[in-house]
């Protein structure tokens, strides 16, 4: 593999991993500041070896950082769940369910 074509796979491959930019406006402002960042370290002449080096470092590192994440939500899926909603599931789990609750006005919950 050629060094150009490493360096834009490498490039493109950060991209990937990055948020994605709003689609809402395509003027090159609307690019967040680490992707204007990433574009002008890989449009100079040419990058040097330990630039390169850093630049796949920060990708292993976000990579892991997503699937940390994905693995996170999967294995916790009552993680961002209010108090009363993480019972209710759990009483569900063990084959209950919750009493409903009684109201004054004859409503239920």
């Amino acid at each position: 593999m050629s060094k150009s074509s490493q360096l834009r796979s490498l490039y493109r491959s950060l991209l990937r991993e990055l948020p994605p930019k709003p689609r809402s406006s395509s003027s090159p402002q609307a690019r967040s500041p680490i992707h204007q960042r990433l574009r002008q370290s890989f449009s100079a002449n040419a990058p040097q070896e330990h630039a390169v080096a850093q630049a796949d470092q920060l990708l292993q590192y976000l990579k892991a950082q997503r699937q940390y994440t994905t693995l996170l939500e999967r294995y916790n899926p009552g993680m961002y769940l209010d108090e009363e909603e993480r019972v209710r599931l759990t009483a569900r789990r063990v084959g209950m369910n919750l009493p409903l609750e009684y109201e004054k006005g004859g409503a239920k919950s």
